[in-house]
């Protein structure tokens, strides 16, 4: 159990792994907070501490002023996670609308907030004029996290328009990364732990509105047709292999429809498992293992979770801190 105890501008912090103080940010800060609203799956137990910072000077502040063994993860849409039922330990960051604004730097180039959802992203490059950001519409998340992940969808990933990147930090110092340091590849860049993406540049090529806002509607058209979006999901599960697309081989391996409990491989698609009624996350994530297994011995193919898996499961231990 995590808990507040407020000393005039001073914060008493008791988190499992140990007890310490600081002064109070101005954003706002709870303790042993619900993380399932804020999932997708709509599963999952709660963050030890949940902080939703007032701007970037907030959360430099705030990191700096917190133990070191004080383990830290941001959240975005939380489109692309598992949060185990057992809760996350150390504190949980949450962009909010004071990271969701964007501006045009120049006719090619726009600047977005991390808490920017992929929606708005690729709307604002449609009002901007700016084409090769339409497969934004297909992403569902924040730019937080799909500059971490190197998001893609439709052909394309943000190493193809990203500029650069302003972090912050575990240690509260504030950062510029560009291309060279992010290491992308796959569905995965070199981004390093506790470190949250407050603000991201990415750059395009001219192009006219009506025509973007076009592609824009076929993305939009061709999720709805094809992906169980009205469902509580968590988005494609697993990467694809080379070679490989990760639905076929799942279909192959006879998982189409597979159930753990309330926890479903989706007939939709099969790269996406959904929450029929009252799963856990144990549920979703035991379906996930058992979908790996199956294709395993079907095909030789070894599927690796693109979906994030965090925190601790119901009942497990808490490892003490420093």
């Amino acid at each position: 159990m995590a808990d507040l105890v407020e000393h005039g501008d001073r914060l008493e912090i008791r988190l499992n792994g140990g007890a310490f103080a600081i002064d109070a940010p101005r954003g706002k800060l709870r303790a042993m907070a619900p993380l399932a609203k804020y999932t997708w799956f709509k599963t999952g137990g709660p963050a030890e501490l949940l902080f939703e910072p007032a701007d970037a000077e907030d959360l430099c502040e705030f990191l700096a002023a917190l133990p070191g063994w004080v383990p830290v993860m941001g959240i975005g849409l939380g489109s692309n996670m598992i949060v185990r039922d057992g809760g996350v330990d150390g504190v949980v960051v949450r962009l909010g609308k004071a990271f969701a604004e964007v501006e045009a730097l120049d006719p090619t180039t726009l600047r977005m907030g991390g808490g920017t959802s992929g929606i708005l992203a690729a709307s604002s490059a449609r009002d901007a004029g700016i084409a090769g950001m339409e497969f934004l519409r297909g992403i569902p998340g924040t730019v937080g996290g799909f500059v971490r992940m190197n998001g893609g969808a439709y052909g394309r990933e943000v190493a193809d328009i990203f500029v650069a990147c302003d972090v912050v930090l575990r240690d509260g110092t504030s950062a510029t990364f560009g291309p060279g340091d992010m290491g992308y590849r796959y569905r995965h860049s070199d981004l390093p732990d506790g470190a949250i993406v407050t603000a991201a540049t990415f750059r395009g090529t001219p192009g006219d509105p009506d025509a973007i806002g076009d592609e824009m509607d076929r993305i939009a058209e061709a999720r709805e047709n094809s992906q169980p979006l009205r469902t509580k999901t968590g988005g494609s599960t697993f990467k694809n292999p080379d070679g490989h697309k990760a639905w076929q081989l799942v279909d192959a391996a006879g998982c189409r429809g597979l159930a753990i409990g309330d926890a479903q491989v989706s007939e939709k698609h099969t790269n996406f498992l959904i929450n029929t009624g009252e799963a856990t996350s144990r549920d979703i994530e035991m379906l996930g293992e058992e979908v790996r297994r199956r294709v395993k011995a079907h095909s030789g193919v070894t599927l690796d979770w693109e979906i994030r898996r965090v925190g601790r499961f119901a009942g497990e231990p808490v490892e003490a801190g420093a």
